[in-house]
């Protein structure tokens, strides 16, 4: 494995875990934050995998992702919103419960390795 790949899967587990112990503790703000994170680590890795490089944003993956993988974009561009409420609004379970299903979609659909 290559070290920006082996990077981006730890950067990816480590938000995951984060993100259930911000669920069980009901730091839904920080969950949401956290989840969504690791679904752009995903995608990032995604694309590595596929296309060599590492996007160096966001608006580089979502056009990546709307181009040639429209089923991670959808997901991201859905969730996009919620991740940005986060930082304005207090966010309850519901919104984690959402971002965490759609970690688990990502997760199918790049086929990635990951205990989550």
């Amino acid at each position: 494995m290559e070290e920006k790949e082996k990077f981006l899967l730890e950067n990816a587990k480590e938000f995951l875990t984060k993100a259930k112990e911000a669920d069980n503790d009901k730091a839904y703000n920080s969950s949401v934050t956290l989840y969504f994170k690791a679904i752009a680590v995903l995608a990032d890795l995604f694309i590595f995998r596929k296309e060599g490089f590492i996007p160096s944003n966001h608006t580089e993956r979502f056009r990546i992702l709307e181009r040639k993988y429209p089923s991670i974009y959808r997901i991201m561009d859905k969730d996009f919103p919620i991740y940005q409420q986060s930082y304005q609004l207090r966010l309850g379970r519901e919104y984690s419960e959402v971002l965490r299903k759609d970690v688990e979609k990502v997760i199918r659909f790049t086929g990635i390795e990951i205990n989550f």
